[in-house]
């Protein structure tokens, strides 16, 4: 059997090599039929919307922008909230388009100072702000799936450590407090609450060895009533004092 020669002219291969490839498109609508185009639709190569802007108010300024990184909805959303042509608010959004955090810039600053992230019930339970006006979050909340905070922690130094950890019992009341002194990362206070006003007990580690080696109890007016002390640090007791 003989085999088959195959014949491609020049012409043709010149023709292959001079098609240009498919380009991405953006689609500009007017969506309300106004005269004023209000959404801008960006495509792909192969056809698939990469984001969605939109001008909301009618002035001219893109205030939404959605994002879609090949799904078929969008996994960020970015909003300009007071129409100052600059976007403040993102939303993120898992694959299945369930609401995984925002990030904001709460006080029109041109800083992101406020976060928020959601269960899957879409129930806040963790908040991170920027109290200080730094730019770096500091204060740091955490909630229950039913909106009770149990926990917060904060970085009252500014340097992006934290160095206080509180926590909560039920109804929100205070129940601990610890606090780092000396920057190195652990806790060398601890105090806890009756009632979330009342200090009870207060602990230390006045070498900063990790083990408390001061305990200080407090009576029901707030009163130091007694002090027991581990003067050698070897972890026993030495010394009491107590409020006569």
């Amino acid at each position: 059997m003989r085999p088959i020669k195959l014949f491609i002219s020049t012409s043709f291969i010149l023709f292959c090599l001079t098609v240009p490839p498919l380009a991405a498109e953006v689609f500009q609508i007017d969506s309300d039929f106004d005269g004023k185009l209000d959404q801008w639709h960006h495509k792909s190569k192969d056809g698939k919307i990469i984001k969605i802007e939109y001008d909301k108010n009618g002035d001219g300024k893109v205030d939404q922008v959605d994002k879609y990184d090949g799904n078929a909805k969008p996994i960020k959303v970015e909003l300009d909230r007071d129409f100052d042509g600059t976007l403040d608010q993102i939303q993120h959004y898992d694959k299945q388009f369930n609401l995984t955090h925002i990030e904001k810039d709460s006080r029109n600053s041109g800083l992101i100072d406020w976060r928020e992230f959601y269960s899957n019930n879409n129930v806040v339970i963790r908040l991170e702000t920027d109290e200080n006006k730094n730019g770096k979050l500091d204060v740091f909340q955490f909630f229950s799936e039913d909106g009770e905070l149990q926990k917060v922690k904060y970085d009252t130094s500014g340097n992006g450590n934290i160095d206080r950890w509180e926590t909560f019992e039920e109804n929100e009341q205070l129940k601990s407090a610890a606090f780092d002194t000396n920057n190195d990362g652990k806790a060398d206070q601890w105090q806890f609450f009756q009632n979330s006003t009342h200090l009870e007990k207060a602990e230390y580690d006045t070498n900063f060895n990790g083990k408390v080696d001061r305990w200080e109890y407090f009576d029901s007016s707030g009163n130091l009533s007694r002090v027991e002390l581990d003067r050698n640090h070897d972890g026993n007791l030495d010394l009491i004092k107590k409020k006569e």
